[in-house]
């Protein structure tokens, strides 16, 4: 038998709940997630005073999003390794090891957009 049937509002509503709980368990247990979260609330207000137009504004906020996503997937991960066991195994530590790799190429983007608007902005 599958899930009962959870449609309209109500599957929405269910699913914002969870993906509230996902956001508070992250900002809880992840030191990462906390500084990502931060540093893009600091962030944010500043795309909108550097950021020339809409569409600026839109390219500096989408790469600090996506590093929160990228970062909230890589936490899933890596809980659903340590849910499996604590012990070293080779496939846990490259699946761990993936994750953070995402996440570091996510900061590469917002390095390279933010670091090419500012150089658009001040540079010439």
């Amino acid at each position: 038998m599958g899930k009962p049937a959870n449609t309209g509002i109500r599957r929405i509503n269910l699913a914002t709940g969870f993906s509230a709980q996902g956001i508070a368990s992250a900002w809880r247990h992840e030191a990462a997630f906390r500084q990502e979260m931060t540093a893009a609330i600091v962030m944010i207000p500043i795309a909108f005073w550097l950021g020339r137009d809409a569409m600026d504004v839109l390219l500096l906020t989408m790469p600090l999003i996506l590093v929160i996503i990228v970062e909230l997937l890589n936490s899933a991960v890596e809980a659903t390794v340590d849910r499996i066991g604590e012990e070293h195994h080779e496939l846990a530590g490259r699946a761990k090891d993936m994750g953070s790799a995402a996440v570091g190429f996510s900061l590469i983007v917002v390095l390279a957009v933010w670091g090419t608007v500012i150089y658009q902005r001040f540079m010439t």
